[in-house]
Parts: C-alpha cells; sequence; structure tokens
C-alpha cells in the first residue's frame, strides 16, 4: 500500500499539483432484517478502492478506481489533473486552503466487542425474539427489526506529508412495529425511528437496548394509539423528547450551519441557509438556554472519529453559544475565506467521492432539570416523541415535524395519550422560544447513518445528543388562517 501511495504523491507532484491527497478505503458492512418473523433480507458486502484529489491552476480536479495497481493510480492521477484543468476554465476564485498542522497518527473506534465477530445465528435469534415480544396483540400486523455493522479502514496521504490510518467500527439496531384496526393504523419505533440506534461502537449496544423489554412496550402503545383521542391543534408549550429534538437540531440546526451551503457552493438536496457569514457572534439563533456544539470526539457518537478527510483532528468547537451564532461547519478551503483554520468536518461517503462538509455530532448541551420537573412545572402542554415525518424548506427556516407519540400535560401532570401529532415553527423563532433544557442524566448521541447531500447523493453517518426540552407556544397541529 505504501508503495501505491507513493506513487500516488509521486505522480501529483510531478504533474504541478498546488496540492494532492490520496485515500484508500476498505469498508465491509453487514444488514440484517426481520419482517413478521422471517429474516427479510441478509446482505454483507465489501469495498476497495482509492480517491484522488488534487489542485491544478487553483481548481480542484478529482478521480477514483477501484484497481489497486501502480498503473491504475498514474490513470486516476491523470484523469484528476484534467478535471482540475477543465474546471479552472470556469473557475471564478482559486482554491486557497488553510493551513493546518501536517499530521502523522492512527486512530481506532474503541470497542468492547467487534460485532463482526459475533455469530450471525445469534443476531437472527436476537431479532427474532424481539419480534417475537412485539406481537403483543392481534391488532400487531406488522414487526419488523433491523441491524448493522460497518468496519471502514481508512488511509490518507498529502503531499504536504500528512499520513494517517483510522479504523472505524458501527454498530446500528432498531425495532418497528405497526398496529392497524378497521380505521386507522399507528406505528412505534425504538430506540428511535429511521433506523432505530446507532454508534460508533460495537456489539455491546445490544445489551444495552433491552430489546425485548422495548419491543413489548412499543407493541403496547400501538395499540394504545389506535383509541387514542387526536391531538389537540392551537398555540401550546412544547416538550420534546431526546429522540425527536435529536432530528429537529439536525434539519434546523446542522443543515444550517453547513458552510459550504451558507456560501451557496453546495445546494443540493437539502438547499442553501439563511445564515450569513455576517451574522458569527451576532445572531440571536436561540435563547440563552440554547449551546449548540460540534464534537466530532464526543464518545460513540455516529459522527465521531480521529481526522477528517482532510486530515484535520476531530474537534469540539461552539456553533451556538447562550443562544448566539459561533461558528460554521468548515472545510480547509472554505476556512480560508473567514481567515480561520478548519474545523474538520469534511468527509466522503466511501473511495469513489469527493469528500464534501458534513455534519459530525451536532449537540445541543444538557441543562439543569429533571424531565420529572420540567412536565411538573409545566401549566399546559403537550409531550412529543418519536418522528414519524418531516418538512422543511431548502434555507432550514420554515419547518413541520410530526409525531409517532404525544401525551398530554395538565397542571403539571401527564393526563391522556394523544395521536397524530404535529408542530410547526420558524427555526429562530422556535430556538428562541426555548425555556428549559433537562440535564446530562437524560442526554443522549442519537446517531443517524442516511444523511443525503451533494450531487451525486452521499450518505453519511452523523449523531446528535440530546435532551427533552421545552419550547414555549409553539403551533401544535393545524392553525387557522
Amino acid at each position: 500500500m505504501k508503495d501505491l501511495i507513493h506513487t500516488a504523491l509521486n505522480a501529483m507532484d510531478i504533474g504541478g499539483a498546488e496540492y494532492g491527497d490520496i485515500r484508500i478505503v476498505e469498508a465491509n458492512t453487514e444488514d440484517i432484517a426481520t419482517k413478521d418473523g422471517i429474516v427479510e433480507a441478509l446482505v454483507s458486502s465489501e469495498t476497495l478502492g482509492f480517491g484522488i484529489r488534487l489542485i491544478k491552476n487553483g481548481a480542484w480536479g478529482f478521480a477514483a478506481s477501484y484497481e489497486m495497481t501502480k498503473s491504475a493510480i498514474q490513470k486516476t492521477v491523470k484523469k484528476a489533473f484534467q478535471i482540475a484543468e477543465a474546471s479552472s476554465i470556469a473557475q471564478k476564485e482559486k482554491v486557497v486552503l488553510s493551513k493546518e498542522k501536517v499530521i502523522k497518527a492512527t486512530y481506532k473506534t474503541p470497542v468492547k466487542e467487534d460485532p463482526f465477530y459475533v455469530p450471525l445465528s445469534q443476531k437472527i435469534e436476537m431479532l427474532l425474539a424481539a419480534e417475537e415480544a412485539m406481537r403483543v396483540s392481534p391488532l400487531i400486523k406488522i414487526s419488523q427489526t433491523n441491524f448493522r455493522a460497518l468496519k471502514e479502514k481508512k488511509t490518507f496521504a498529502s503531499l504536504e506529508g500528512a499520513f494517517i490510518t483510522q479504523e472505524l467500527v458501527e454498530t446500528g439496531c432498531g425495532l418497528e412495529v405497526t398496529a392497524i384496526s378497521t380505521d386507522d393504523a399507528q406505528n412505534r419505533t425504538y430506540p428511535n425511528s429511521h433506523g432505530g440506534q446507532n454508534i460508533t461502537g460495537g456489539f455491546e449496544l445490544i445489551s444495552e437496548l433491552n430489546l425485548e423489554e422495548n419491543a413489548k412496550k412499543i407493541g403496547e402503545e400501538a395499540c394504545q394509539l389506535l383509541t387514542a383521542d387526536q391531538c389537540p391543534s392551537g398555540m401550546f408549550d412544547l416538550i420534546l423528547d431526546n429522540n425527536q429534538l435529536a432530528l429537529q437540531v439536525h434539519e434546523s440546526c446542522g443543515h444550517a450551519v453547513e458552510f459550504d451551503r451558507v456560501l451557496g457552493m453546495e445546494a443540493s438536496f437539502a438547499g442553501t441557509s439563511f445564515l450569513s457569514p455576517d451574522m458569527l457572534g451576532k445572531f440571536q439563533y436561540g435563547s440563552d438556554k440554547v449551546t449548540i456544539t460540534a464534537d466530532a470526539t464526543a464518545k460513540r457518537g455516529l459522527g465521531t472519529f480521529g481526522f477528517d478527510d482532510e486530515g484535520v483532528p476531530a474537534q469540539r468547537v461552539y456553533i451556538v453559544r447562550n443562544g448566539v451564532l459561533q461558528n460554521f461547519l468548515t472545510s480547509r478551503e472554505t476556512a480560508h475565506t473567514l481567515g480561520q483554520k478548519s474545523n474538520g468536518t469534511v468527509r466522503a461517503d466511501g473511495w469513489d467521492k469527493l469528500p464534501l462538509i458534513r455534519m459530525t455530532n451536532i449537540n445541543l448541551e444538557p441543562g439543569d432539570w429533571t424531565l420529572e420537573k420540567l412536565i411538573a412545572d409545566t401549566k399546559y402542554g403537550i409531550f412529543m416523541s418519536s418522528n414519524k415525518s418531516w418538512s422543511i424548506d431548502d434555507r432550514r427556516l420554515n419547518f413541520q415535524f410530526g409525531c409517532e407519540i404525544a401525551w398530554e400535560i395538565k397542571n403539571g401532570k401527564i393526563t391522556r395519550v394523544l395521536r397524530n401529532p404535529t408542530y410547526t415553527g420558524m427555526t429562530p423563532v422556535f430556538w428562541n422560544s426555548c425555556d428549559a433544557v433537562c440535564d446530562k442524566n437524560h442526554w443522549v448521541i442519537f446517531g443517524v447513518p442516511n444523511c443525503g447531500k451533494g450531487e451525486p447523493v452521499q450518505t453519511s453517518h452523523v449523531g446528535h445528543g440530546t435532551s427533552p426540552a421545552r419550547f414555549r407556544g409553539v403551533q401544535i397541529g393545524v392553525g387557522k388562517w
């Protein structure tokens, strides 16, 4: 492998690259899905290849190949040069990278039990047992589970002298159940919708999830929702459970602070942003209870790593501090426009994709409330959990979310279960209405393994740490016009 890296760097140097790097990525994945008592899908995959990225005449060139030979390396470097030279014709401004420390290092995800060493039969048995526990009533018509594991080995080297190896391991699991009556259908998921829970770590996650116990609980809740009262509409206080708040952070904060979107360099899939560079240090993104960090060092976060795909170390930086916008997510290219160093948020979905600015772990930092005290402090409100649907405009400003389940709060006490709850808002108005965040004992980092961005689309793995929080005077349900 070192010979291939030397061949690539030498070819870039001889060709006159102003900057150049190579990423070699080997990835192994395993995915299991069960449905209604049978194994519906069982997929194992392996991939190996490299990507060449370089700057010539102030423009980027990128090319990739799965052929791990010296001749393929040379051909791919030549292709990257051709793309850079063609791009430079239309380039309005030359690419300039921030100066970063040259790193030579190794990083490995801390793992207690390697998910790839656990027998397949044990995993399937575990999933089918959880499925059976969900089927608490004849009203349960669909029961589903999923398990995923990833092991990714990455080697990064640059003309600047960087040489970094990483081994990242991910594990994920989730449950979903559907109850159907003559006039309604209701879903419940655990521990989160859209893929369950996903971490950088090992099979130790599974025992922590208490699958069978929680499978029974969501089965019962799905049946209960069939006859629950409809969630009322109006301007009410809203408490969001940490699993729903994780997606709220993702959609209305994480995507909005990706600096390539702010600059208009990237608009595919998730749009641009309502933010602008002159808002740094001035804009009141939320109330003084709202502090948001981008933390690629967080233990077990799905957006946790040692170094990004530009060789920049993982970092923890404030995005919003006491409500005020502090930072954007940057690359070496975009950080230079701010006169800053990169905060290490550039990653690619595999060896054949060009690295982009991506979320790491975008976390709402915990406050000092317990959930019990927060509910007791709420005269009337709605407590919502688990995302069912969402919609947000292409500037990350106006949004609507639907949840699987809600509970009415009256005079500080939970009264009744509610079905089909929804809420709407505008990003800065919503976050400025936050007056309480629960403490670290309620704080969980939820992994999102399917964040889309780019053209062609790339799927990134990111995380969001949240505790339940309260928002005053939010539009619940359909408003009056």
